[in-house]
Order: structure tokens, then sequence, then C-alpha cells
């Protein structure tokens, strides 16, 4: 693995989503870089006075380089409404960035965006587009369906979780970066009740599975939306502590192949 490109559509997605993956990595050495296709302008939190496309920029460069995040791309597409751009157009600007970047990995939120919300959705097809242009693997942070439905009871929120035959490979991670990163955010993270519940109820551990392969298609083309429970033969199975991937081999294989769920040596269960 030479450098992951996150693809969001908001700041603070990078942070409240993504930041203990990211952190994982970054913690491995690997670079990381993040798109990000809007300011987050349209948001109902607006916990800090000003301009709130300005401020959520100042936010996500601070909390990127709290995450050890470099570069990072903000783009100017309308907040709440990414879906209604093409998707070849966003899967232009992705591109634009592995041209500069030269990933050997995407990173994105689930096919259902997670939480439901179009632009995320929007921002994952738009990276699967890419990926499959520039022939990169693409990983999805996925959320147990026991937590998205643990969300969903206690505030009645619409989040996409997959059962566990779909989880794909589980990090053992820390949230200490995470949590500096989403204070950064301090617009969005003031009075965010449903952001904290579901960290308590991940604990150390997050989710990746793997939507796209080169060479291999779509390990997950029947998406969340179909609650199948089909094995998630693609990926290999085990609990990935933080020093998992320095010594692992594939770092050093060809593109196609590597991938932090190359098959290798099987990773001890204690503490699943």
């Amino acid at each position: 693995m030479s450098a992951v490109l996150a693809v969001i559509a908001h700041p603070d997605d990078e942070s409240f989503g993504l930041g203990a993956v990211i952190d994982w990595f970054t913690e491995q050495g690997v670079p990381v870089g993040v798109l990000c296709f809007t300011h987050g302008e349209a948001s109902t939190l607006h916990a800090a006075p000003g301009d709130l496309a300005t401020i959520r920029a100042t936010e996500l460069r601070a909390a990127a380089g709290i995450l050890g995040v470099s570069p990072v791309r903000l783009l100017d597409y309308a907040d709440g409404r990414l879906d209604q751009t093409a998707v070849a157009e966003l899967a232009g600007q992705v591109i634009r960035l592995i041209d500069e970047m030269n990933p050997s990995h995407l990173l994105v939120f689930d096919e259902g965006g997670i939480t439901g919300h179009p632009d995320h959705q929007a921002a994952t097809a738009a990276a699967l587009a890419a990926a499959r242009s520039t022939r990169r693997a693409l990983l999805a942070w996925v959320v147990p369906e026991t937590v998205a439905d643990r969300l969903n009871a206690e505030f009645g929120t619409a989040f996409l979780g997959r059962p566990a035959a779909q989880l794909g490979e589980r990090l053992v991670v820390s949230r200490v970066r995470q949590l500096r990163a989403i204070a950064a955010h301090a617009s969005q993270s003031h009075t965010n009740p449903v952001l904290h519940r579901r960290i308590a109820l991940l604990g150390d551990r997050e989710h990746l599975r793997l939507l796209y392969r080169p060479g291999g298609g779509c390990p997950a083309e029947a998406g969340v939306g179909s609650r199948t429970t089909r094995p998630d033969h693609a990926l290999g199975s085990g609990v990935w502590p933080r020093s998992r991937l320095t010594p692992h081999p594939w770092r050093d294989l060809p593109t196609a192949r590597r991938g932090p769920f190359a098959p290798g040596p099987a990773v001890p269960a204690a503490g699943a």
C-alpha cells in the first residue's frame, strides 16, 4: 500500500466518520490525502458565529493537521445537492487528485452513505467510478448492523449498517487523535450526541470492506440495501491491531494485488 486517498462529501466526514481509520493508516506510515466535495455550508449545526462555509474550511484544515493528512483538496460543490451533479464530473475531480497523489487505495463511506445522506452516497459513487477508471482498490468504512439499529432506535436516525458476514476486516483503533480532530470541528461537534454515542458503541473497533478490487470487480455489488447474507469471501477474516500493517509482505506487491486485505498470515483472534 503506497498511499490512501479518502473521498468525502463534507468537512468533518474525515474526522467524525473516518478519523480512527485514517489514524490507523497514518500510524503505519501510510500517507493519506483527502478530497472533500463541499464546504458543508448547509449544515443545521452552527455553534460558531460567522460564515459557515469559511468556518468549516478552517476546521477541516485544523483537523487534517491533527490526523496527519496531506494533501487536502476542498472543492466548492453545493452542500446537500451533490447527488445532482453527474457522477462522471465528480469522478473526474477524484481522478485529478489520483494523478497528483498516485494512491494505491481509495477510502470512502459505505455505499448507503452510513447515515443515508445522498451527498455521502454521491461521493462514494464518484470514488467507485474513479477507482474503476484508474484501477485502484476501493475500501469502504462500514458500521455493524447492530450499532446502526441501536442508534436508529435511540435517536430516530437512518443509519445503514451491515450484518456480520459483510463487515470485512475489523481494525483495532485508537480514538485519541480522532477525538482531537472531532474537537477541531467545533461548529459541528459541540452538540452532537449521535456522534459520541456511535463512537461509544464501536469502542476500539472499526470495519473496512473491499468495495472494488482491480481485476476482481465489486465484491459488494449487491449493496447495503439488499441485506444479503452471503459471506464476504473477497476478504480474509480477523482482527488487525495497529501494528499489523508495517511488516506485512503485500506492501510491495503490484497494485492489482496489494491491499490491506490481501491474503497473509492468520491474525490471532484473541480479544475479538
